[in-house]
């Protein structure tokens, strides 16, 4: 039926789930996606006839993608192989010697432990400490803020009652995060660990709440290793959908989003095709809709964010490589000798002298060995050192990119890794990303998580024109894969909602908290 019909925009993770799940009620669903295939941030390059993830690389919160396949019908386990993690990630500072590492694991015990031998006693129980705190923010938080709607800081406090009150009011919203480790931790060096948990929503500790602490027992929560690289998630996904019934169709931009007697009525393609539809799902950064990028009448359905307010982006070395020295693990991090001096960089719209540098050595298992399916000394790798988001302005000089490169390079052989990247590297620079995702900047994570506000200040599922509905890591609840899993969910929730009164009779309910009954009052997006 016409009344039926959605148009999902962008085929990253929230695109992917939203048309998945709408396809799953009997939805007519068309996913339209500029890029050649999913997956949109969750993407694999080719180097060398091999792909190499060139996104994300941790995959958490197993049980969001455990009830999303079953809404569907199917099982995670059916698509993917999973592997729990038992060492997370190894961290380094300068110095070759083993003294100058610490591996966090699963079992939590094993990381208190572990953090005693590293700096001593009195800092393995200023880690047990702030593992409950994370542990209760995350708790406080998990239902009526990062899986319901978008709220504000009274509605939320409605939300988690008299029994969440105590909770509530110690959310830690005014501290920042680095002043907050420094309660738990005298050690600079697990302060800076710690701390780096913000940059996974492209954020500063420094300038990010403490209420961000919850990232650590996400991730303590357990972290699961994808067979074959965390793009197979994405074509899990699209899998999905095509049972289902969604129609893909790649290698195809959206010129327009059509507006029609104030609500949203379908898109008119790149080609001048218009495609009608009684609602549209947008995947994109909602930032490209408030700057004009589907055309000047949806323009209005969000706003703009400024460059002050855009979170990081990133230098990507997507490669193969020769390795030594250093005992690399699936995940390891070099961090820089002053945070500090890093950020201050970074907040000036400079690449950092001395960055932090992030490694996922893809065909290493949690415990460092290597898959020698190919007999061969040389493995993949993604290597990421923060950026600002500059990506559309006039970018950075051959220059300064070579430079990035010899201080990223510096910075791991101080740990003791000899790095020799092959030829035919890939490097994706902040210009690079915001020519793939429009009105960015290249920005990775939407507006930066800086300031008390700045997570009630995110778009929600919700625009100001009818019918039009945002998802993606740019949107409630927040930046990472499984966060832009939960966006698709609320986006499928509320359009759902909103049409239950005029569509044909849907099912009443989806696993985790979805509900199609018409409501008197609809929740805030």
């Amino acid at each position: 039926m016409p009344d039926e019909r959605v148009v999902v925009i962008g085929g990253g993770v929230g695109g992917l789930v939203s048309a998945a799940l709408l396809a799953a009620r009997g939805c007519d669903v068309t996913l339209v996606e500029a890029a050649a295939g999913p997956g949109g941030k969750l993407r694999a390059i080719m180097v060398g006839g091999q792909p190499i993830d060139a996104g994300p690389t941790v995959f958490t919160m197993r049980d969001v993608f455990e009830e999303i396949f079953a809404t569907c019908g199917s099982t995670l386990a059916e698509h993917l192989t999973l592997r729990p993690a038992t060492i997370l990630a190894r961290h380094a500072w300068a110095g070759p010697d083993p003294e100058s590492r610490l591996d966090l694991f699963a079992d939590p015990a094993e990381s208190e432990a572990a953090i005693g031998a590293f700096a001593g006693a009195a800092e393995a129980r200023g880690y047990r400490a702030f593992r409950a705190e994370a542990k209760r923010l995350f708790d406080a938080l998990d239902a009526p803020f990062l899986r319901d709607t978008k709220t504000d800081p009274l509605r939320l406090g409605w939300r988690m009652g008299a029994r969440g009150f105590a909770d509530y009011c110690t959310l830690r919203p005014y501290s920042s995060m680095w002043r907050a480790l420094g309660g738990y931790f005298s050690d600079p060096r697990l302060r800076q660990l710690f701390g780096r948990y913000a940059t996974y929503c492209g954020s500063s500790p420094l300038d990010a709440p403490a209420t961000l602490m919850l990232i650590a027992h996400v991730e303590a929560s357990g972290v699961w290793l994808v067979d074959g690289g965390m793009h197979r998630l994405a074509q899990a996904l699209e899998t999905l959908g095509r049972r289902a019934g969604v129609r893909f169709r790649y290698a195809t931009r959206v010129r327009e989003i059509i507006v029609e007697r104030g609500r949203a009525a379908g898109v008119v393609l790149a080609s001048g095709e218009r495609i009608e539809a009684a609602a549209v799902v947008c995947n994109a950064d909602p930032a490209a809709i408030g700057a004009g990028a589907f055309g000047a009448a949806a323009s209005r359905a969000t706003s703009p964010v400024s460059q002050r307010r855009r979170s990081l982006s990133a230098m990507v070395w997507t490669a193969h490589a020769r390795t030594s020295g250093f005992p690399l693990l699936r995940h390891s991090i070099f961090f820089s000798d002053d945070y500090r001096a890093e950020f201050a960089a970074l907040s000036a719209r400079r690449l950092a002298d001395a960055p932090s540098v992030y490694i996922c050595a893809q065909d290493r298992d949690a415990s460092g060995v290597q898959a020698d399916t190919a007999h061969t000394d040389v493995e993949r790798v993604q290597i990421i050192v923060n950026a600002p988001a500059t990506g559309d302005g006039t970018g950075f000089t051959t220059a300064e990119i070579e430079t990035c490169r010899r201080h990223m390079l510096d910075r791991v052989s101080q740990a003791g890794l000899s790095l020799d990247l092959l030829p035919d590297t890939v490097l994706t620079t902040p210009s690079d990303f915001a020519a793939l995702f429009p009105s960015t900047g290249g920005a990775l994570y939407g507006p930066a998580s800086h300031g008390w506000a700045a997570s009630f200040r995110r778009q929600g599922s919700r625009t100001r024109i009818p019918g039009l509905y945002c998802a993606g890591g740019s949107t409630h609840p927040g930046a990472g894969v499984p966060m832009a899993a939960l966006s698709g969910r609320l986006a499928v929730a509320c359009l759902l909602r909103d049409r239950a009164s005029t569509w044909r009779s849907i099912p009443a309910a989806m696993p985790g908290g979805i509900s199609t009954r018409p409501a008197t009052t609809a929740p805030m997006a």
